[in-house]
């Protein structure tokens, strides 16, 4: 999961299959909080899931540990992503955008309407790496630069159009602290993740389908690096909804920011800790 919040209903679902099909065929679940995002992530968000989960799984929040070995962060692997990216620009499948957000908006086409290439797309790529080499030593400021895939900006698929890698962002990590001036973006490093773990299969919702050619795309690109040795695939299933019941992320953090709850826990908010209380 992401640390950006409390569990909620909608998750318990996830839970129960991502565990319960490790168990069916002799397998095991790992927990990795993909915490690529430091801007939203907060160590509270970290300890909560960790209970509800033990509390779906082992039946008490203080249970036994139910994941495979111990708790794993994406920023674990962050030298390693690093590294991979390095690697793709070496191989020109990457490199480094100068246009604003609102100018790869427009370049990049809508569903219509295939996308048209950066001005910076065909840089050389020694030129790429000399500038993502000083992203990451902090000499531009956030939001200036970005790293992006080279693949294709006439696909179909808009998260083939040279996707974002990594982007500058000063911001304390709750692992890493100020480490890092770049992040890599959630579906590099997702499924660079699983490659490293040696997962098998990653279980996530249908609203993933689309990226699955991302996912496919960056481990086939990196394996031929040496970096990772496992090629995980990707599976989706529905999303669970309740009638009449929020289970929006973003929703939920305005209840909680404005007031209108007394925390995630609240009996009414249909978080785990919430229905525990209730």
């Amino acid at each position: 999961p992401e640390p950006n919040g409390y569990l909620h209903l909608g998750h318990a679902k996830s839970v129960n299959l991502n565990y319960g099909v490790a168990k069916e065929f002799g397998g095991v679940t790992n927990m990795r909080f993909d915490d690529t995002n430091p801007v939203k992530e907060d160590q509270e968000y970290v300890d909560s899931i960790m209970e509800d989960v033990r509390w779906l799984v082992s039946g008490a929040t203080d249970g036994a540990d139910p994941w495979n070995g111990e708790v794993r962060h994406a920023s674990d692997y962050f030298e390693t992503f690093y590294e991979a990216a390095k690697y793709l620009i070496s191989q020109d499948l990457a490199y480094v955008e100068e246009l604003n957000a609102e100018e790869m908006r427009e370049y990049r086409g809508t569903l219509k309407e295939a996308g048209r290439n950066s001005p910076h797309r065909d840089r050389p790529k020694e030129e790429s790496l000399d500038l993502f080499e000083r992203m990451r030593a902090g000499e531009f400021e956030d939001g200036s630069m970005c790293l992006r895939a080279k693949i294709d900006m006439s696909s179909a698929n808009m998260n083939m159009r040279d996707p974002a890698l990594y982007r500058i962002r000063r911001a304390t990590h709750v692992m890493t602290g100020d480490k890092w001036l770049i992040y890599p973006m959630y579906d590099y490093a997702h499924c660079l993740s699983d490659a490293l773990e040696g997962i098998t299969h990653s279980l996530c919702t249908l609203e993933f389908e689309d990226h699955r050619p991302l996912y496919d795309w960056v481990v086939d690109k990196v394996l031929d690096s040496g970096l990772i040795k496992a090629r995980p695939r990707q599976t989706e299933f529905s999303r669970l909804n309740l009638q009449y019941t929020v289970l929006s992320k973003r929703k939920l953090i305005q209840l909680v920011e404005e007031k209108h709850v007394s925390g995630w826990s609240d009996p009414r908010m249909p978080t785990l800790s919430g229905v525990r209380r209730r």
